[in-house]
């Protein structure tokens, strides 16, 4: 008679696909996010040309249906590819769970300039020259847009980054630099030399403020939340800013968040350690 040795060791079988992924490192994470811009694009340049005259490139802001199609529409697409790409990896489950590394009282700083920046736009916003239902669109863009771009960097590239071996560091500035990347597709909407670079070096340093945003309450959730209170103050306020000295002054609020993002970045600490099974602090 053989006898059956028995374990309490459970074999898996990992996909190909996912052993790939799950190695994470810079190459990986950017090709995962040239992968979101190919679908942002299309869903951003195809859907007019197959169905003309949804929106008004000229003025945008016209109507909500404008809005709709211009900007929530693409990000809608791009979302809705990083979610499906994130469970075919398995990563869905673990984008909100707790941060495996906290953060210093000095990182609340750049979050909270940002908040403040974005609540003197809303303060100085003139509702008035918008149509209604603009408006809400356009916090409907804010949504969206923080959800994308916090799961697509805050959230893959900074766990791909981590799984890597980087320290907390490199995570930070390379995160923020693919951000910042993504938005050098601008440039194909013809914006000029000096506004790109204007725009790569901002969201650089708004980048930094989402990460530092992540180490401090360790939950991808709040960068989320505060990325999407920025772009429709920004959006709104420079469509149709109120009369007043203040309006002038509110409209420089990247100028802060720019210089305490390029100097901050630089005190980030750490290293997130992936083992099977665990994720440690290494102090």
């Amino acid at each position: 008679m053989t006898e059956t040795k028995r374990t309490d060791e459970h074999p898996t079988s990992t996909s190909g696909w996912k052993a790939f992924w799950d190695k994470g490192g810079f190459w990986r994470a950017v090709l995962l996010g040239l992968m979101y811009v190919a679908v942002y694009l299309a869903a951003g340049n195809l859907t007019p040309t197959l169905f003309p005259g949804l929106y008004d490139s000229d003025d945008i802001f016209a109507s909500a249906g404008s809005v709709f199609w211009a900007y929530v529409w693409p990000l809608i697409v791009g979302l809705a590819f990083l979610l499906l790409f994130g469970a075919t990896v398995g990563w869905t489950t673990r984008l909100f769970a707790r941060q495996p590394i906290g953060g210093s009282w000095w990182m609340w700083i750049l979050p909270a300039v940002v908040l403040a920046g974005n609540a003197m736009r809303y303060a100085t916003t003139d509702y008035a020259a918008f149509a209604a239902g603009v408006v809400l669109m356009t916090l409907a863009v804010g949504v969206c847009v923080g959800l994308a771009e916090e799961i697509l960097t805050r959230g893959y590239f900074v766990n791909m980054l981590r799984a890597g071996g980087h320290r907390e560091l490199v995570v930070a500035l390379v995160s923020s630099l693919m951000f910042a990347g993504l938005h050098a597709i601008n440039a194909l909407s013809g914006a000029s030399l000096f506004v790109l670079a204007n725009t790569l070096v901002y969201t650089f340093a708004f980048g930094v403020a989402m990460y530092l945003t992540l180490r401090v309450t360790r939950n991808l959730l709040w960068p989320v939340l505060l990325h999407a209170t920025t772009d429709p103050a920004i959006f709104l306020q420079t469509e149709h800013p109120a009369e007043g000295g203040f309006a002038a002054i509110a409209a420089q609020g990247n100028f802060p968040v720019i210089i305490l993002g390029l100097i901050l970045v630089w005190f980030v600490r750490g290293r997130v350690e992936a083992r099977p099974g665990r994720v440690t602090e290494d102090s």
